[in-house]
C-alpha cells in the first residue's frame, strides 16, 4: 500500500477522534453548560448534519482545486472548528464549533476515498479505502478513549484542544506524503450530479443512512446506558469505547477484504447480524460482560459495512465518483444524526436508556431489506440487458431473403 494512504489515515484519525469523543463526554459537557443529556446529544446530531451539508458543498467548492490542496484546506477548517469548540463560552458556540469542524468531514473522506482508490490497482480499491478508514477506526481505540479519559479528569476543553493539534499533524502529513494528482479533465459538476439519477447509487446511500444509523442509535447514548443499566462506573466508559474501537478496526479490515471478493454477500451478512445484535443488546445491556462483548460486536458489524458501501457507490457512479463518494460520507452521518435524534426521542418519552437499541435494530433491518432489493434490481437489469444484447445479435445474424 502506498505511503500516501498513511497520510490520509492520519487525517482520518483526527476526524474520527473529534466525531466520536463527544459520546464519552456527554455527561461532562451537559453538566458544564447546564443542559440535559438529550440536549447535549445535539452536539452529535449537529456534527452529523454538518457533514451531510458540508460533504456536497465542500466537494463542489473544491472542483476548481487539486485534490491534494482541497484535502489540506479541509484539514484547516477542521482545526478551526475544534479550536472554537475548545474555547466555547456557551453551548450554542460549542455547537457552532462542532458544525464548523464537521464541514470538512464528508469532503475529506469523499475525496480521500477517490484518491486512495486511484493509488492502487483495481482489485485492491476496497482495501485501499479500508486502509484510509483505518485511521477513523483506530481513533476509537486510541484517540477517543484517551480523549474521554483526559476530558473526564482534566476537562473536555483540553480534549478538543488536543484534537485541534491532531488536525495540524494530519495537515502536515498530507502536505508531505500525498502526491499532486491533477483534476480529471472533462468532468464537470453536471457529470457529477448525473450519478444521482442512478437508482443503485441512491439505494446504496439509503443503505448507508439506515445501516450506520443502527450503530449510532446505541452508541450515542452508550455512557448513560452502561452506567445506569449495566452498572458500570463512569470511568469504565473509556475502556468500553476501546472495545467498540477494536471492533471497528477488525470489522473495517474484514469488510475491505471481502468487499473486493463478494460485495453484496458481505453486506447481507453484516447488516443482518447487526440488526440481530442490536436487538439482543436490550437483553445483554443488563450484564457487564455480555454488554462489553455486544459493544465490540456492534463496532465490528457496523464498520464491516463501510468499505463495501463506499465501493458500491464508487462503482455505480463510475466516471464521476467524487461528489457521490462525498455525499455517501454525508449519508453515514445523516444516519448518525437520525439515530441520535430518534434515540433522544425514545429516552425523553420515558422508554429508558435501553430503548435506542430497538431503534438501531429496526434501522439495520431496513438497510438489509434495501440491500436485497438493490441486488434484485441489479439482476433484473442485467437479465434485461442480456436479452436485448442477444436480440440485437440475432437480428444481425438473420439472413435477408428476397
Amino acid at each position: 500500500m502506498p505511503l500516501a494512504l498513511l497520510a490520509l489515515a492520519i487525517g482520518a484519525f483526527g476526524i474520527g477522534t473529534t466525531e466520536f469523543v463527544i459520546m464519552g463526554l456527554l455527561p461532562e459537557v451537559a453538566s458544564d453548560f447546564g443542559v440535559s443529556i438529550p440536549t447535549a446529544g445535539l452536539l452529535v446530531t449537529g456534527y452529523a448534519l454538518g457533514v451531510v451539508i458540508g460533504a456536497p458543498l465542500m466537494t463542489v467548492l473544491g472542483t476548481k482545486v487539486s485534490r491534494k490542496r482541497m484535502l489540506m484546506l479541509l484539514m484547516g477548517l477542521f482545526i478551526a472548528g475544534n479550536l472554537l469548540s475548545a474555547v466555547a463560552p456557551t453551548f450554542v458556540i460549542m455547537l457552532i464549533g462542532r458544525v464548523v469542524a464537521s464541514l470538512a468531514h464528508g469532503a475529506f473522506f469523499g475525496i480521500g476515498s477517490v484518491v486512495a482508490a486511484e493509488l492502487v490497482a483495481p482489485h485492491k480499491k476496497a482495501g485501499a479505502i479500508a486502509m484510509m478508514f483505518t485511521g477513523l477506526t483506530v481513533a476509537n481505540v486510541i484517540g477517543v478513549p484517551l480523549g474521554t479519559l483526559i476530558g473526564q479528569h482534566v476537562g473536555w476543553r483540553v480534549t478538543f484542544g488536543i484534537v485541534a493539534a491532531l488536525g495540524v499533524v494530519g495537515l502536515a502529513g498530507i502536505a508531505r506524503l500525498v502526491p499532486e494528482m491533477p483534476r480529471p479533465e472533462g468532468v464537470h459538476l453536471r457529470h457529477e450530479l448525473a450519478a444521482f439519477k442512478n437508482a443503485q447509487v441512491l439505494l446504496a446511500m439509503a443503505m448507508t443512512v439506515l445501516g450506520f444509523g443502527g450503530v449510532f442509535a446505541a452508541i450515542t447514548y452508550i455512557a448513560p446506558m452502561m452506567t445506569h443499566i449495566a452498572g458500570f462506573a463512569d470511568g469504565s466508559v473509556t475502556w468500553l469505547l476501546v472495545l467498540f474501537g477494536l471492533g471497528m478496526v477488525g470489522g473495517n479490515l474484514i469488510g475491505g477484504k471481502f468487499a473486493d471478493r463478494a460485495l453484496m454477500p458481505m453486506l447481507y451478512v453484516s447488516l443482518g447480524a447487526l440488526a440481530l445484535v442490536l436487538a439482543l443488546f436490550t437483553l445483554t445491556s443488563h450484564n457487564k460482560i455480555a454488554a462489553a462483548v455486544t459493544i465490540a460486536l456492534i463496532g465490528a458489524l457496523g464498520f464491516a459495512t463501510v468499505p463495501p458501501l463506499q465501493k458500491r457507490v464508487l462503482d455505480q457512479a463510475h466516471g464521476a465518483p467524487t461528489l457521490a463518494s462525498a455525499v455517501n460520507i454525508g449519508a453515514f452521518n445523516l444516519g448518525n444524526a437520525l439515530s441520535a435524534w430518534l434515540g433522544g426521542i425514545v429516552i425523553a418519552a420515558g422508554f429508558g436508556y435501553m430503548a435506542p437499541n430497538w431503534v438501531g435494530a429496526a434501522l439495520a433491518a431496513a438497510a438489509l431489506v434495501l440491500a436485497v432489493l438493490s441486488a434484485a434490481l441489479e439482476r433484473r437489469d442485467g437479465a434485461r440487458s442480456t436479452l436485448v444484447a442477444a436480440g440485437t445479435s440475432a437480428g444481425r445474424q438473420t439472413p435477408v431473403h428476397h
